[in-house]
């Protein structure tokens, strides 16, 4: 929506229930953050998979009754989806459901292989061939290629030869299967309604549909559902946990509870502690919604500023608009952001935000801001700098597009022309989040360290691989 990380994907699946198409798609509508370009679903109803799928938001692709008639069966599995390289098209967007030698299978993905290209050129070498440009579709080949019996020593199979970051569900016509990659790097947790066993990639979709909690699928577990209950797997290596701390900072809904944490708790620490390490005497404490606004509580409760709303968001803006002929600076922006003249002007203002990215969004803000009548400005980031792309399954920009890369924070502050400009640092940042600095076994912060987990293929230019 502004200069930030854009979203991932977002998974659901649920087993054993009468409803479990209008389940999914309700816990697709609680993840819809996750991902705004594609959806779709795909229900068993124990003899045959039938799929919906389509491009745009949860409630445009489903918007009616009949569309859930044809998704009979008490399993599904659903997908929430924002893609680069795998391209805005019809043809990549999840589910994907194919027919091979053992019957049906559907796959739905939050991740990223870093070793997806490299596997498909050898696939295709060997006679396969590819329907998508999703690389999640490096997975199934690997599936129907595996040559062993059960389900989960094929998945297993697969899996071995990939990667990466993933969590994974995957449906049959009689059983599903949810896999969470040795490291860890996204979130799946496990729930339950009505004896019915549940995956989704955060909590919110469970209390959309007022399931219970039972607990998050661990770093390298596989689970297999089935008419008999859930059985659990640990097919992997042990490695160390790299929990992706962006989806503390930013991804993860404030309301979810992913990687052991509550997400708005943890905001509000961050705030906290970039209030000890980045104080300033002012006036007022206001967010960039709503990203923001949990840190910028918590900094406002250390530094007893009082705290404002003093930008509010337009919720009602779509996806894209038509600007006037006759141009108005900065007009995306205001289009989605306006300053509460009240609580700014004659004032020294303290403004939080969780990251900046290119630095163009922040620039724009701070003199709208200073054109409301802002004595002072103090912009405060709840994150350290941006320095590097993630390949984990987030869309950053290439290394030369984040600003922090090839910048200093002075340099930085006389870019977006904030009075200061003070940013978390990393130790304060993993502090907060109930880690160390060298930690092994808690989060991954490639993004701000460059210490990737996953070791990559050298790119031939400095751009990002491709999510799905």
């Amino acid at each position: 929506m502004l200069d930030k990380f854009r979203d991932e994907c977002g998974v659901f699946g649920i087993f054993g229930h009468p409803e479990a198409a209008n389940l999914s798609y309700l816990g697709l509508y609680a993840l819809q953050h996750r991902g705004q370009e594609s959806c779709g679903i795909v229900s068993s109803d124990g003899h045959k998979l039938r799929t919906h799928k389509g491009m745009g938001l949860v409630a445009d692709v489903f918007k009616n009754d009949a569309v859930f008639q044809d998704l009979p069966g008490s399993s599904a599995i659903g997908h929430v989806r924002y893609s680069t390289a795998g391209g805005n098209d019809l043809k990549n967007a999840q589910p994907i459901v194919v027919d091979y030698a053992r019957g049906s299978i559907a796959v739905a993905h939050n991740g990223n292989l870093v070793n997806a290209q490299e596997v498909r050129n050898d696939l295709e070498t060997r006679g396969s061939i590819f329907s998508t440009t999703a690389d999640t579709e490096v997975i199934i080949h690997l599936l129907a290629h595996a040559r062993s019996d059960s389900l989960i020593d094929r998945v297993t199979e697969a899996l071995q030869i990939v990667k990466g970051a993933y969590s994974l569900v995957f449906l049959t016509e009689t059983r599903m299967v949810a896999v969470r990659d040795p490291h860890g790097f996204r979130p799946l947790i496990l729930g339950k309604l009505d004896g019915a066993y549940i995956v989704a990639s955060e909590t919110c979709a469970l209390d959309l549909i007022e399931a219970e909690f039972i607990r998050e699928i661990e770093p390298g577990e596989m689970i297999l559902v089935d008419k008999s209950g859930l059985k659990s797997f640990r097919p992997f290596a042990k490695v160390p946990t790299a929990a992706c701390i962006f989806e503390l900072i930013y991804f993860a809904r404030p309301d979810s509870r992913i990687f052991g944490h509550q997400v708005y708790s943890v905001r509000k620490e961050f705030g906290r502690q970039l209030a000890r390490e980045h104080g300033v005497e002012a006036d007022v404490v206001i967010p960039i919604p709503d990203s923001g606004t949990p840190a910028a509580i918590g900094y406002a409760e250390e530094t007893g500023i009082p705290f404002q709303l003093g930008l509010i968001r337009n919720h009602y803006v779509g996806r894209t608009f038509i600007e006037p002929q006759q141009s108005i600076r900065h007009f995306g922006v205001k289009i989605k952001l306006n300053p509460v003249r009240d609580e700014i002007e004659g004032k020294r203002v303290v403004v939080i935000d969780d990251s900046i990215v290119r630095g163009t969004t922040a620039r724009k803000i701070i003199k709208m801001i200073r054109n409301a009548g802002a004595r002072e400005i103090h912009m405060r980031i709840s994150s350290p700098p941006t320095s590097f792309p993630c390949y984990y399954g987030i869309d950053t920009p290439t290394r030369k597009e984040l600003i922090s890369s090839s910048h200093t924070v002075e340099e930085i502050n006389r870019y977006i022309t904030a009075d200061t400009l003070g940013y978390l640092s990393q130790e304060g940042m993993l502090k907060a989040a109930g880690a160390c600095l060298g930690e092994e076994g808690k989060f991954c912060h490639a993004c701000f360290s460059g210490q990737y987990p996953v070791k990559f293929p050298r790119l031939k230019s400095d751009s990002q691989l491709g999510l799905f």
